[in-house]
């Protein structure tokens, strides 16, 4: 009898869950070896001539650097501030579960004992949990490439423009992992009213995704030929 009624919950959610682990690792496997055809992988070589033009430059573009490295912080602190926010709500809700779970009764698919519901909020809670902690760990990575894009060139400094860049990296793929978690556990909160939203939700995801990652066709071979 229990089976019935999480079957479509144990069935949908993970199916769904798993046609976004799919078109990340296609994502990351494109980047890696196809970086001109992702706006990630051009995002990446426009940031390694920005890093080098400000350190070149750094006496006239100082200013410039600081300021677009610090509205980059803004941006994960936001995020990192909703997410942690979503995270006290949810915590709320989890600890008077009981009162949730008479109204969830009439819900028309999937489990809604008081194992599920729990397990529900309990999973997306986890997703902003680790959205918030990437872009923290986001903001510190950013906020160490802004000193060290001012640093003086001096033939002894060990912060050149590669290290910056790498540095800077790491932040931005930190705070792009932590987007992608967040944008995640917001298709996961329709699991409250049943699991064929989430389903539908995680399907609708991966078209928007690759809308937003990757290059046009017609944009693809002007950047190729930049590029060359």
């Amino acid at each position: 009898m229990e089976w019935r009624k999480c079957y479509l919950d144990v069935i949908l959610v993970p199916l769904g869950l798993f046609f976004s682990m799919v078109y990340h690792a296609w994502l990351w496997h494109k980047v890696k070896n196809q970086p001109q055809s992702t706006t990630i992988g051009i995002d990446v070589t426009v940031r390694r001539f920005w890093v080098f033009a400000m350190m070149t430059d750094n006496d006239k573009k100082n200013i410039m650097a600081v300021q677009t490295l610090r509205n980059a912080i803004t941006g994960s602190t936001q995020m990192a501030t909703i997410s942690i926010l979503l995270c006290s709500g949810l915590a709320a809700v989890i600890s008077n579960t009981y009162s949730i779970e008479k109204p969830l009764n009439d819900t028309i698919f999937g489990a809604h004992g008081e194992f599920m519901v729990t397990l529900k909020y309990v999973t997306i809670l986890l997703f902003f949990l680790f959205s918030f902690l990437f872009h923290s760990l986001s903001i510190i990575f950013v906020n160490q490439a802004n000193f060290l894009i001012n640093t003086p060139q001096d033939p002894m400094n060990v912060a050149t423009p590669d290290y910056v860049t790498e540095v800077l990296e790491k932040g931005s793929m930190l705070n792009t992992v932590g987007n992608r978690l967040f944008y995640k556990a917001l298709s996961l909160l329709p699991w409250i009213f049943g699991p064929v939203l989430v389903f539908l939700c995680s399907i609708t995801l991966v078209p928007l995704f690759y809308n937003l990652d990757f290059v046009p066709p017609t944009r693809k071979g002007k950047v190729n030929e930049i590029g060359n």
